[in-house]
């Protein structure tokens, strides 16, 4: 009813990989499998802990233990059991990048919070022609109202941002979609605090932006 039966199908057809799990990660996969996304690469190396479940989705006391891969897929089953689903329980370095990212992604998603792991997956999706979204930092922050989604060179504050900035500039990356805030961190802590809100908003924002682009050219009057 919202966008339209020829929007929904090109959701359904479409298919996501999403780079860690964690707050971010996770909660943008729980959206996109709720809002009809047919097909999945998920990609993180760690298990769910008890310091996970102030924040992730996935994390219960009776999930700690368990690959966060093999948690993420058994929820996107039970959303839609007809869901296409790759797990890659691996530690992403530019060495393995390209055993992951193919070119038949439609979208990617970087929710990891290494820096070498986040410049070998944006390259790699900059290099195939695939659209791309980078969660830069949420820790050390207490305000959902000043997250933004802009270009990696308009952004300020963030220090991960920054760092971002010059590795990108450093490899000729001319161009990246981020999602950050403008908030001045409330500590310096490492590593960073957080609080149960601000990590899924973040990723449930990048979930409609995902969802934006990839419908747009059937949906003309989505604007998120």
């Amino acid at each position: 009813m919202l966008i339209g039966k020829n929007a929904v199908q090109k959701l359904n057809n479409a298919k996501v990989a999403i780079f860690g799990l964690g707050g971010v990660g996770g909660y943008a996969a729980e959206a996109l499998a709720r809002a009809g996304i047919g097909k999945f690469k998920i990609i993180d190396c760690d298990i769910i802990t008890e310091t996970n479940i102030n924040r992730q989705i996935i994390a219960l006391t009776d999930t700690i233990g368990q690959k966060k891969t093999d948690t993420v897929k058994q929820r996107i089953a039970r959303i839609n059991p007809s869901a296409e689903i790759e797990c890659f329980d691996i530690f992403v370095s530019p060495d393995n990048i390209g055993q992951i990212i193919d070119g038949s992604e439609d979208y990617i998603i970087d929710a990891v919070d290494n820096i070498t792991a986040k410049i070998a997956v944006i390259k790699t999706a900059k290099e195939l022609n695939i659209a791309v979204i980078s969660s830069m930092g949420t820790g050390n922050k207490l305000n959902p109202f000043m997250y933004k989604i802009d270009d990696i060179y308009k952004t300020s504050v963030c220090p991960l941002a920054k760092v971002m900035r010059k590795e990108l500039k450093a490899r000729g990356i001319d161009s990246l979609t981020v999602l950050y805030s403008t908030e001045t961190p409330k500590i310096k802590s490492k590593p960073p605090a957080s609080i149960s809100y601000m990590p899924p908003i973040a990723g449930l924002m990048i979930c409609g932006k995902v969802i934006e682009d990839l419908i747009k050219d059937v949906h003309e009057n989505i604007d998120i």
